[in-house]
Order: structure tokens, then C-alpha cells, then sequence
């Protein structure tokens, strides 16, 4: 029996789910003050099915004063799909805490959907919607190129993304590059437990992880690319070059930008990259999950 009914303020259908658990992902006496955390979704539907590389949507509710009840928001899946101790399924999402202050007012703006989230408490009930798209698939070829290129938690798609891969393609031959970035110590996201280290699948020679990071005191400057990107600019300018290859981005908007002028200066020119990005694009080799 399929449980999804409507919901006003949307055109999407909703699910009935319920949180089993969520945990800081930030080592204990972090100095950084984001906050991201992990949240473990139990849906209340035996049929309903998500998959790696998939997105869920989540309704958060809106002050009864507001025209439309709820407010959506799509969230990458963050690890391989399970079951729940009843048999149903759960799933995996990411989410980083959105406080941010105005610098003229000093008015603070929260996130609806990220604080509703960070918030909840093991047990309480949610809805969801989706599950929407595929954005990052596994290349037939098992010789092929992945390169995945994340910013914050938008590493937390390519860790059920390897996992995947790990688990399905054990005769994977292929080369991977991860190039992950943070202003503000987000790079330990998924690093500081052992049993769920994302670097435990870089163990061979095909597998390699770059962080690129706006060093302290100034988390605040723009993550530093450029630094990270040029030490291996031959190398990416070579595999892009691959018919094979295929790169894969995930993260905020603002990433988008700075890529592009990243990639102009390896290329020689914003012209040369632009045309090469289409090519890409045309192709399907360049896919880009942005928010």
C-alpha cells in the first residue's frame, strides 16, 4: 500500500518517515562553529526504495502564519541505502546547520530546513518526498576516470557514490580522483571515525583524495583551489582529456564559480574552458549536483 498523499504548498507527494538517529559529524572539541550532522531516516512505506546518487526531499513545517504549510528541501544521500530492526527502509542524509547574519543589520537568518533538521530528536516523525534523479551514475567502463569534485557536505553524495563502487565493482580498474574543499574544517567530515573513514577507499593506487582548504586563522577566506588544483594541473588537464573521463561536482552554487576560474587558468583561457565544459557537458561526462 502506497501512503503518499498530497501536500498543500507542494506538488510533490510525502512519505511518513521517522528519525532513528543524529549525531554531530564534527570530531568532539571541534573548534569550528558549523555544525553538521548526520541524520539516519526510517521511512514508514516496506515498498518505498532510494537509491546511491538519489535525493530526498525534505518538508519542513513553516510558522502557521505563512500561506503554504510547508517548506522543501532536497538532500543528497549520504550512505548506502539499509533496513531498519523492523525491515524498513532508512537512509542517510548530511546536513549543515544554516546560521547566517546579516553584515549591516546584524539580523540572524536561519536555515527552515537545516535547523528543523539539526534539531530533531531520535523518534520524532517527518516527511519526506522523492526519492528524485541520478545525477552521478558508474560508468560502464571499469577502465574509466572518475574525477569527484565536492565542497562541505558536498562530499556526503560521494561517500555513498565509493561505497557503491566499492561494493558493486570489486574488479574496478579505473582511476579516481576526489578533490574535496572547506573554509572551515569541514574536510573531517567522514574522517574521524574509523569505522566510517572515506579514506579507507583510497587504499590502492587507483584511489586518491586531495583536500583544498583556506588554512586557519582565516577560515573565512575563500577555499583555495587554485593551491590544490595546480600541484596535479598536468594531471587533471590529461585525464580530461580521456575519453573515459568523467567528472563529477557536488556542493553550493558558489563552487560553480570558482571551478570555472580554477579550470580557465589550467586551460589557458575562460574561452578554451568553456569550450571543453561543453564538450564535456554534451557528452554527459560532466554532471553537476549544486545548491
Amino acid at each position: 500500500m502506497n501512503n503518499a498523499t498530497s501536500i498543500t504548498g507542494t506538488n510533490a507527494a510525502h512519505h511518513p518517515a521517522v528519525l532513528l538517529s543524529n549525531r554531530h559529524l564534527l570530531p568532539e572539541g571541534s573548534e569550528q562553529t558549523d555544525e553538521v550532522r548526520e541524520l539516519v531516516i526510517e521511512v514508514q512505506e516496506p515498498s518505498f526504495t532510494c537509491e546511491v546518487g538519489q535525493s530526498i526531499g525534505v518538508l519542513a513545517p513553516l510558522h502557521s502564519a505563512s500561506p503554504e504549510r510547508w517548506h522543501l528541501r532536497w538532500y543528497s544521500i549520504a550512505d548506502m541505502p539499509s533496513k531498519s530492526e523492523s525491515g524498513n527502509p532508512c537512509f542517510t542524509i548530511c546536513v549543515r546547520r544554516h546560521v547566517q547574519k546579516h553584515p549591516d543589520t546584524g539580523v540572524i537568518y536561519k536555515g527552515i530546513a537545516s535547523n528543523y533538521l539539526c534539531d530533531l530528536t531520535p523518534n520524532e516523525p517527518l516527511r519526506i518526498t522523492g526519492p528524485y534523479g541520478i545525477p552521478f551514475e558508474i560508468p560502464v567502463e571499469k577502465d574509466a576516470t572518475l574525477i569527484l569534485i565536492g565542497a562541505g557536505p558536498g562530499i556526503a553524495p560521494f561517500r555513498a557514490f565509493l561505497k557503491k563502487l566499492h561494493r558493486d565493482v570489486p574488479d574496478w580498474e579505473g582511476v579516481v580522483r576526489v578533490f574535496y574543499g572547506t573554509r572551515n574544517g569541514l574536510d573531517v567530515l567522514y574522517t574521524n571515525d574509523p569505522k566510517e573513514d572515506v579514506l579507507l577507499y583510497f587504499d590502492s593506487e587507483t584511489f586518491d583524495a586531495l583536500k583544498a582548504l583556506s588554512p586557519p586563522p582565516n577560515w573565512a577566506d575563500p577555499i583555495a583551489w587554485d593551491g590544490a588544483y595546480s600541484e596535479r594541473g598536468n594531471e587533471l588537464l590529461e585525464l580530461l582529456d580521456k575519453r573515459k573521463t568523467y567528472v563529477y561536482v557536488a556542493g553550493l552554487q558558489a563552487i560553480g564559480q570558482h571551478l570555472d576560474e580554477m579550470f580557465s587558468t589550467l586551460t589557458g583561457s575562460p574561452q578554451k574552458w568553456q569550450e571543453l565544459k561543453k564538450r564535456l557537458r554534451d557528452e554527459k561526462r560532466w554532471v553537476e549536483l549544486l545548491y
